[in-house]
């Protein structure tokens, strides 16, 4: 079984809206795109490591458009070639409404039933599942349980507006913290992993 894995940059206030660059989404009014770029260092590596194995996308509609306009058409010799050769040869399964509009190669529709799309793929034999922006399909994702890593890069700003990673339609659930460092321009990159339902407790003296 396959496991569905949500890396994300994302700032101290849940942001996770157009940290590459300024002009990659601009909706809302943001106008902080290209968060990430100054915290980049020798000591960066791509979203946690977590492409460095085979994958799979699972993109939402907004995100695929950004990235099938920009992926395919890295120079030969950018020193990102190789990691736009991974993204442009791995499969990506698409939440759309409009099927026949994906030209971006190896690119799929998951249908009207998209989390029930996901369970399936889940439980079928390939490389992880990686979601990647997104933020309505991964708001949907954890409100539907299915998630079993979350991979975040934690960013020492605040931003103040813009798509956030959670919202209150996310279902409760316990993640244990798998690994976690820090590179040298200060961005906390942690590993969790789904783990049980949430426990409570009290700090209340009984009487």
């Amino acid at each position: 079984m396959r496991r569905l894995i949500v890396p994300a940059f994302i700032s101290l206030d849940g942001i996770i809206q157009a940290p590459g660059g300024p002009g990659e989404d601009t909706s809302g009014g943001f106008s902080l795109g290209g968060w990430v770029v100054p915290y980049a260092d020798e000591s960066s590596e791509p979203m946690g490591g977590v492409f460095n194995e085979p994958f799979e996308l699972v993109l939402g509609r907004t995100t695929y458009e950004i990235f099938a306009g920009y992926w395919p058409k890295v120079p030969a010799d950018a020193p990102h070639r190789a990691f736009a050769d991974g993204f442009n040869r791995a499969a990506k399964h698409v939440a759309t409404h409009r099927p026949e509009s994906l030209a971006w190669e190896n690119s799929h529709a998951l249908g009207k039933d998209v989390v029930g799309a996901l369970r399936d793929l889940k439980r079928g034999n390939g490389p992880n599942l990686l979601t990647q922006g997104s933020s309505e399909l991964v708001r949907q994702l954890l409100a539907a349980d299915v998630v079993d890593e979350l991979v975040l890069l934690q960013y020492p700003i605040l931003l103040g507006k813009g798509k956030r990673l959670y919202d209150d339609g996310v279902r409760p659930a316990a993640f244990r913290l798998e690994s976690s460092r820090q590179t040298a321009a200060g961005v906390s990159v942690n590993r969790f992993v789904r783990e049980g339902e949430v426990m409570t407790g009290s700090f209340a003296l009984d009487d």
